[in-house]
């Protein structure tokens, strides 16, 4: 029995996934083999040593030690594009909130009640809500995945000019863009002609703090920046002297901080990108197929910190070994495997960055001896037998 412990409330749909014969479930789990997370922070978290995966529902995975964790031996999924049409509808929201006042209009609205001749006193002050329509103008979409694809195609029907830019847009998420859709070579070509800047890339060291006084510089007068990524990636006090200077006439974000409320021309959201019943389900759903697929297979997919590796089971045993991606360990690793007599029937390899991933099928017994002996190897974090 596997134990699986639920840091936050994980959707039912998606722990019904995981077959109760096999996995003890729930958020009072001890000892727990895995882990399933929306947003709980787990910087400060220690980790047993049954402990070998993390499944964030959400793309974001900011909450997670992810570095420690692949030393650890411990493997980090999220869920790519299983909130993407959540968030990609309120990216649409997000471009209409930046265009009017709708958000000041409702309050002066609702500041009416008690009052006599609401429709007259309305008729007279609604001109001061007035504002802008999107049909026309050019949207720059800064990351072009799963959410930052939907948002720009989606744009193009609503009769947008887009340009969208994507450093690491893969092949088949490329495919399933509009043509329509301009390609940029870098961010500055996107924000030197945007009416609206859409930000859809993760808080990495590279685009934290990409809107900032410099990029807004290149901006037109009067940009409107929409940001349902990550907080970290504006600089709210570079933001807050555009906005006061007419730079930027709105910025409507989905992480509101004590440097974004309150301020005029920020609408600020509460994190409500993925806050939809739909979205929920599908991340939990992703989530558990995921783990499931580790913890009886071996098999890799959307991890963040170890590359995608699926092979198909043969041979007795399955030995799977999480390490460092740095010469000679996979001829150690048959090495030890030859020693102790086990045969290999199949094997595949695959690294990410600093981390690789070798599944050995082999026909024959396992050892703790040939376990203790992969695991005294330098560069090996953790080895299982499955």
């Amino acid at each position: 029995m596997k134990n699986i412990l639920c840091l936050n409330k994980i959707a039912k749909v998606g722990t019904d996934k995981l077959n109760k014969a096999i996995y003890n479930v729930g958020t009072e789990v001890e000892n727990p083999d895995a882990i399933m997370v929306r947003s709980a922070a787990m910087h400060d978290m220690t980790f047993g040593e049954n402990m070998v995966a993390i499944a964030r529902a959400g793309a974001g995975v900011n909450n997670i030690p992810v570095e420690r964790c692949a030393t650890e031996g411990i493997v980090v999924f999220n869920t790519p594009g299983a909130n993407a049409n959540g968030v990609k509808e309120l990216a649409l929201c997000a471009l209409m909130l930046a265009s009017r006042d709708v958000v000041g209009g409702i309050k002066w609205a609702d500041s009416l009640v008690g009052t006599a001749d609401v429709a007259k006193q309305v008729e007279k002050g609604k001109s001061q809500f007035a504002g802008i329509e999107i049909k026309g103008k050019t949207l720059g979409v800064i990351g072009l995945g799963a959410i930052g694809g939907l948002v720009a195609n989606a744009a193009v029907q609503l009769g947008m000019d887009v340009i969208g830019c994507d450093p690491f847009l893969s092949v088949d998420a490329a495919w399933n863009i509009d043509s329509r859709v301009h390609k940029a070579a870098t961010f500055e070509d996107v924000f030197k002609v945007a009416d609206y800047v859409t930000l859809h890339v993760p808080a990495t060291k590279d685009t934290k703090g990409m809107i900032c006084a410099d990029s807004l510089a290149l901006m037109k007068d009067g940009v409107r920046i929409i940001n349902l990524a990550r907080a970290d990636l504006v600089n709210a006090s570079d933001v807050k002297a555009a906005l006061a200077s007419g730079k930027v006439a709105a910025y409507v974000t989905d992480f509101p901080t004590e440097e974004t409320v309150g301020v005029k021309g920020i609408v600020a959201i509460p994190h409500l990108g993925a806050s939809t019943e739909e979205s929920e389900d599908n991340c939990a759903v992703m989530a558990a197929m995921e783990l499931d697929e580790y913890l009886r297979l071996g098999n890799i997919k959307n991890s963040v910190n170890f590359p995608n590796v699926s092979m198909p089971m043969s041979g007795d045993k399955r030995v799977c070994v999480l390490h460092a991606n740095v010469p000679n360990i996979i001829t150690q690793i048959t090495a030890a495997l030859g020693e102790t007599g086990a045969n290999i029937e199949n094997m595949t390899n695959k690294s990410k960055g600093d981390n690789a991933y070798t599944l050995v099928d082999v026909t024959g017994d396992v050892s703790d001896t040939l376990v203790a002996k992969l695991t005294a190897i330098d560069g090996i974090y953790r080895v299982r037998v499955i």
